[in-house]
């Protein structure tokens, strides 16, 4: 009986943790994502000599990034 205890708890403990994992790396992605990855994106696209497909993209997000809500 105590195992069977002891197991549903361990199932719930550590099904709390791994939701947790689960929040903090989709939230560590997304800081990667617009902090690193899309300005290197728009760095290579202008090396390669794409701006025109560049500038509309960081007017895009530009605009998005002023009027979406700001989350703390």
């Amino acid at each position: 009986m105590l195992t069977f205890i002891f197991t549903i708890f361990m199932f719930l403990i550590f099904g709390k943790i791994l939701v947790f994992a689960v929040k903090a790396a989709w939230g560590i992605s997304k800081i990667i994502a617009s902090v690193v990855l899309l300005p290197l994106f728009l760095i290579g696209l202008v090396a390669v000599g794409l701006i025109e497909i560049a500038f509309p993209v960081l007017l895009i997000v530009g605009v998005i990034s002023l009027f979406a809500p700001k989350r703390l």
